[in-house]
């Protein structure tokens, strides 16, 4: 059996909503010898499987084995074209494709003059909307069209199409380098996560000044500024700028609210903006801000002009439920934030075709801190096995490494101390693997390695032996990076004082709310 994420057309056909699938076979039938297609029966059978089994279909005598690859390959044709058809996917971005590929077709009927007149209104169309790619080929066939010497242009066309040529030719350009710095920076982050000492930063630094390009802000259009002020997010959060990364999301909201009109064009890369600016605010606990800009985030998502389709629920999904657990995190209610637990888990489930696995340890890591802030140490061990036992090493080796160190706290604070000793070594080889044993896990190992033999009376002027070890890491411009994943040091307080965490990190919320 072939898995039901190895097979396109399963995962396409399971992808689609009940008014597309209704709009696939109005389009099927719109000629009736469609109608016992047998890629229509293939589509139907599909439709009624729980997952993908090529021994189903041949025994359903729909299709032979050896017709099977060729009959899946058209009725996955058949669905993208309907689905192109369909009124919903029909942005502006689309529209102008298609006037693209009805120029050309006049073109190659030899009406020249006709295909012009079409690409001429579209090509301002694409300029307009920031679409220069598209812009960029319009120009081209174009100055083909032009070359053929036979539609008595105005004198200065030529003068005119080779202009506009450059000037989308050398935004392309730009947009190209910034993209492809941004892109790289991503992957940096993915991959290490923050930087981890001098030579992590220098190696960050150096590729960023060398491929950043010097450009004057007034060359660059809305989807320039875009990829300038996403690179810049990502350097600053590599180098833990968090004020820096504040900014600059900042910026990238400021242009779609600037021009409403490129959120209904580029509604991912306005969501992916709240995110961040949201995560910025999350790192510099700036708290009524951070709910101010959630709460926008929200109504607009939820808005009738807002675009619907499956990717943009996923993300609105994601976004607005990772930065709900943010928000309790942030203001020290975890116990309020118990509910968001089955919210997520069902989310999870339902869009996890087009979550990737990184966002979906994120939440189980939130998830585990969640429980870890109301006591629930035993919840909280559960969820961190899931990221424990994920063996794709590559993804966000920071995150895997704090998940580990949190394990061995929740198994000290839950009392199964009976494994802590192999659980510690298994921790300290997989940090010195991942070259991630830095002061702070450092500190926790060694504390919790010899906890066992340290005298309850003595326990108190341990955890404050402790505390003011880790406190001197608070500031350090690599170490603090371990309390973003977990706020050790209030973990600490709660035992000086004999207090619950939530309640520490509630009054510093408090304490600093603005």
């Amino acid at each position: 059996m072939t898995s039901t994420h190895k097979d396109a057309l399963f995962v396409l056909v399971k992808s689609l909503s009940k008014s597309e699938k209704r709009q696939f076979k109005l389009y099927v039938g719109r000629l009736g010898v469609n109608t016992d297609a047998k890629f229509l029966a293939l589509f139907n059978l599909m439709d009624k499987l729980k997952g993908y089994d090529e021994e189903v279909i041949l025994e359903s005598g729909i299709v032979k084995k050896s017709q099977l690859s060729n009959l899946k390959a058209h009725l996955y044709k058949q669905i993208l074209i309907s689905l192109r058809l369909n009124p919903v996917n029909q942005n502006i971005r689309v529209q102008i494709r298609e006037q693209l590929d009805f120029a050309t077709i006049l073109y190659q009927k030899g009406l020249y003059k006709q295909s012009l007149k079409i690409l001429d209104k579209v090509k301002y169309l694409a300029i307009e909307n920031e679409e220069k790619n598209i812009a960029y080929e319009i120009v081209e066939l174009e100055k083909i069209i032009e070359t053929q010497y036979i539609t008595r242009s105005i004198p200065d066309r030529a003068s005119e199409l080779t202009s506009q040529s450059e000037r989308l030719s050398e935004q392309n350009a730009i947009t190209s380098k910034l993209s492809n710095l941004s892109l790289q920076l991503y992957s940096m982050m993915l991959k290490m996560g923050y930087v981890r000492n001098d030579e992590d930063f220098r190696k960050v630094t150096d590729y960023f000044d060398s491929h950043l390009p010097d450009i004057p802000m007034k060359l660059m259009g809305f989807r320039e500024k875009l990829w300038l002020y996403k690179a810049h997010l990502w350097y600053s959060f590599l180098t833990q700028d968090f004020l820096s990364s504040y900014k600059y999301s900042s910026k990238w909201v400021d242009l779609f609210n600037e021009q409403p009109d490129m959120i209904l064009l580029n509604p991912v890369f306005y969501l992916k903006g709240n995110n961040y600016l949201l995560e910025s605010l999350f790192y510099v606990k700036y708290a009524s801000q951070f709910r101010a800009t959630l709460d926008r985030l929200e109504t607009v998502v939820s808005g009738k002009d807002f675009p619907r389709n499956d990717n943009l629920a996923s993300l609105a999904f994601l976004y607005v439920n990772t930065n709900k657990l943010n928000l309790h995190f942030l203001e020290g209610t975890f116990e309020k934030g118990l509910y968001l637990v089955k919210i997520v888990e069902f989310g999870i489930n339902k869009h996890r075709d087009r979550l990737d696995e990184h966002h979906i340890m994120i939440f189980y890591y939130k998830i585990a801190c969640l429980y870890f802030g109301v006591g629930d140490h035993k919840m909280c061990i559960q969820y961190l096995k899931k990221i424990i036992q994920n063996k794709n090493l590559k993804m966000r080796e920071d995150l895997m490494c704090f998940a580990r160190v949190l394990s061995l706290v929740a198994h000290f604070e839950a009392g199964m101390d009976y494994h802590l000793e192999v659980q510690l070594k298994s921790t300290y080889k997989f940090l010195l693997k991942m070259n991630e044993l830095h002061g702070v896990q450092r500190e926790m190992i060694t504390f919790l390695r010899k906890i066992g033999s340290i005298y309850p009376n003595e326990l108190k002027a341990a955890f404050q032996e402790l505390y003011e070890r880790l406190k001197a890491f608070e500031d350090h411009p690599y170490e603090k990076r371990a309390f973003l994943y977990l706020d050790i040091l209030s973990w600490l307080e709660s035992h000086l004082q004999s207090r619950p965490v939530a309640e520490i990190i509630r009054e510093k919320a408090q304490a600093i709310r603005r």
